[in-house]
């Protein structure tokens, strides 16, 4: 007799995981295309521009160590649908609050990153309650790795929507997107996806004394503050730069910027793989984690303190192709040691990882259109970024751990 084989539970949960961050990075990032067509419709300088491109980080920063408390308490599910439409109705209102004036774009992208605060804390969350420990590190892999597949996707088809259409069609479609999302993920919640509950999600206080005394945890926030300010300054930055320095269109520019975001997505996931089979074949955590984030900083810092010296549109694609991929492999590292020094705690940890790890989307990606306008190239904010990423890699190597902290 034929037996049905089973779709693991958790296998339908991390898919749609990888869906809502998917939608979640199109939303942040296709503002990175649009707006060079804003810009030249609405009359910013680079500042301004800066301004944009960064304020999202505001409430992105706000919400962020409250969404993870609150997915510890309560479990994930809910929290991310919520979170997934409060974004995507702001997704769908940037364009008439950029024509309205630049304040009330600012405070629209402000709540959008309020909405996204609450993506990867309860992901965590939905993680160490449904994945088993021998797959986190490919899960967690994927999961933030489909950041850079949709940066892709972002960069690529905002451009052609921009082109074709307006600026203001990509927040549109979008935005609907994600409304389509939230209604399959609550149908989906209300059957349960056919799954029991493993863990109780209730009756748990958080150890906070015993979490913020712990070096590793702050490696982790440290390194998550080095690695982001490459991710964000890249993801906002990279068609402008192209555009700037070497003249290509908009179209273009969206097209040549998918190919360092294919490199990282590639390599994140196979450094999940890798980490996880280092691990299954007993060699400890704390040199796995300590491995990956070190090679993958360092690298990452020395391709792009390269960059300034490439000549050619080729040049510069390959180089930055390189550093993406590089900066990728942190995704073995830093992402998934909460699960190793507080497994029941990963969510709260993100939560303020990321907390810190947001910075940047406000520091660097606004740091960076003031550095051009007052230098008139790439070139400081590329090794200013390589600097931080050297930085990051000392810490980690110094305070890093992957041994188990925290019941």
């Amino acid at each position: 007799m034929n037996e049905r084989i089973r779709w693991p539970a958790h296998y339908t949960l991390i898919v749609l995981v990888v869906a809502a961050v998917f939608i979640s990075y199109v939303d942040r990032t296709s503002i990175s295309v649009g707006v060079i067509a804003m810009q030249t419709q609405l009359g910013w300088n680079e500042t301004q521009k800066g301004l944009v491109l960064s304020s999202f980080f505001i409430g992105y920063i706000a919400l962020m160590l409250a969404s993870g408390v609150v997915a510890n308490r309560y479990g994930g599910e809910l929290v991310l649908g919520i979170a997934v439409l409060l974004w995507s109705l702001f997704t769908i209102l940037t364009p008439p609050a950029a024509l309205a004036s630049l304040s009330t774009l600012v405070v629209a992208r402000i709540a959008l990153g309020a909405g996204e605060a609450a993506l990867i804390p309860s992901s965590m969350n939905m993680i160490a309650r449904w994945v088993p420990k021998a797959q986190r590190s490919r899960a967690v892999a994927l999961i933030t790795s489909v950041a850079s597949l949709s940066t892709v996707f972002a960069l690529s088809v905002t451009g052609w929507m921009v082109h074709r259409y307006s600026w203001k069609t990509p927040f549109y479609v979008f935005g609907v997107v994600g409304l389509l999302w939230v209604a399959s993920w609550f149908a989906r919640m209300s059957r349960g996806y056919g799954m029991q509950e493993p863990v109780s999600r209730t009756g748990r206080s958080i150890p906070w004394s015993a979490l913020l005394r712990l070096r590793p945890l702050w490696a982790i926030v440290v390194t998550s503050f080095c690695f982001t300010w490459s991710f964000y300054v890249l993801g906002a930055w990279l068609p402008s730069y192209l555009k700037i320095t070497f003249g290509v269109s908009l179209v273009n520019a969206g097209v040549l910027s998918a190919a360092p975001w294919l490199a990282s997505f590639f390599c994140g996931n196979a450094a999940g793989y890798i980490a996880d089979r280092m691990l299954h074949a007993g060699i400890s955590a704390t040199f796995v984690r300590k491995l990956m984030q070190t090679t993958g900083l360092v690298v990452g810092g020395m391709m792009l303190s390269l960059l300034p010296a490439a000549s050619s549109l080729t040049a510069a694609v390959a180089v930055m192709s390189v550093a993406t991929g590089a900066f990728a492999i942190c995704y073995g590292g830093y992402s998934p040691n909460p699960f190793d020094i507080a497994p029941r705690y990963a969510d709260v940890i993100w939560g303020l990882s990321n907390t810190f790890g947001a910075l940047p989307g406000i520091i660097g990606v606004y740091a960076t259109g003031w550095m051009v306008d007052r230098t008139g190239s790439f070139a400081t904010p590329f090794y200013v970024t390589a600097g931080i990423s050297f930085f990051g890699a000392l810490i980690f190597l110094v305070f890093g751990s992957g041994k188990q902290l925290i019941e």
